[in-house]
């Protein structure tokens, strides 16, 4: 028996990975975040499959759910939104299976800010302009954040900076940001991401939370604001450049 921790995607049902997809395929149990996960995905489970809604399950009973699929033999499918390596509070679930002896396993998923960056029609990392990305969030009533990861402290790199949880507390975020990235530093929200009602919001750290607010966004979104989001002139990679060396390969020989 073994739990499998899926990454279900950022919300769009088609983009959870094969892998996951056949994993969940052939599980006899499936816990899932009911308010997070597509519920289209619950079809792929195989009929007869015991569902569980975890919305209002604290960790206890999930684990309590774990040991009695181990003791019924059947493998377990674990949904998480997102990627399980972000943001996803697999790390406590994955302890306890330790503690219970019963194997597990991770199955990667599409993450919020790559589905973010693609509505956006984005890439993150620009040459020239920022090859660093900043994946974070705000303590406000969650679990606060360690030492030195607050946001004025990781705002004097100036990177491209992606906040998790955080739309409801926009004003604040902004207010952290300005002194380090400049009012004029372009800025973007993505709700809902990948999802028919995917809203997108594009402006500068001046005027983007007045448009989250205008437009009622308070969860399920990210906050993006960096130099790379309106790169316009910089140079082209090395990666493609005629003047790059190139291993010469059997196709290359007339």
């Amino acid at each position: 028996m073994t739990v499998y921790f899926i990454g279900a995607g950022p919300g769009a049902a088609d983009l959870i990975t094969l892998r996951g997809q056949r994993t969940l395929a052939r599980c006899g149990v499936c816990l899932y975040a009911g308010s997070l996960v597509p519920r289209e995905l619950l079809a792929e489970c195989p009929p007869g499959a015991r569902l569980v809604d975890t919305a209002r399950l604290d960790l206890d009973r999930i684990t309590e759910e774990f040991v009695r699929a181990h003791r019924e033999g059947q493998d377990v499918a674990r949904l998480h939104s997102g990627d399980p390596s972000v943001f996803s509070a697999v790390a406590e679930q994955m302890r306890r299976l330790d503690a219970e002896g019963i194997a597990y396993e991770v199955v990667p998923g599409v993450p919020a800010f790559a589905a973010a960056a693609a509505a956006l029609k984005r890439e993150l990392t620009v040459p020239t302009v920022g090859q660093t990305v900043i994946l974070t969030r705000i303590a406000q009533q969650a679990t606060p954040m360690p030492g030195g990861e607050d946001l004025a402290t990781l705002g004097r790199s100036r990177a491209l900076i992606v906040l998790h949880l955080a739309a409801r507390h926009v004003d604040r975020v902004v207010a952290e940001l300005v002194p380090h990235y400049g009012e004029d530093c372009p800025a973007a929200v993505v709700a809902m991401a990948s999802r028919p009602d995917e809203l997108v919001l594009r402006g500068t750290l001046g005027d983007i939370a007045g448009q989250v607010k205008a437009a009622g966004v308070v969860r399920t979104a990210v906050i993006m604001a960096g130099a790379t989001l309106g790169a316009r002139e910089f140079r082209d990679s090395h990666l493609y450049s005629s003047a790059r060396e190139r291993p010469h390969t059997p196709c290359d020989t007339p």
